[in-house]
């Protein structure tokens, strides 16, 4: 049964539900993640994907879960991508699905 008090993430918490929370963006969304989080476990456990796919109508939600496969490329809004997989979540990150406009591969 759906609880609409409950985020809808692609990923449940059923474990170390203890640890400190961290608040963070992402697309301009206020999340929270717990301190120990990958980026991409925090949103995922918020959100059900995380951007969309290059090529083609699908989205992305990360694959390999260890930063090789190059699927869950995000960036920061004053710039630089991370890969969500491999990060840290800290507190206070503003954080985009999609480039920002002064991001050297975004063509309008």
């Amino acid at each position: 049964m759906n609880d609409p008090s409950r985020p809808s993430g692609r990923l449940q918490r059923l474990a170390e539900t203890g640890r400190p929370p961290l608040d963070f963006h992402f697309d301009g969304q206020p999340l929270s993640g717990l301190e120990g989080d990958s980026v991409l476990t925090a949103i995922l456990t918020s959100r059900p994907d995380l951007r969309a796919a290059e090529f083609g109508p699908g989205r992305r939600t990360g694959f390999c879960l260890m930063g090789a496969c190059q699927d869950c490329w995000i960036w920061q809004e004053n710039g630089p991508r991370l890969r969500a997989c491999s990060t840290t979540l800290r507190a206070g990150m503003r954080l985009l699905s999609e480039p920002p406009a002064e991001w050297p591969d975004s063509a309008p």
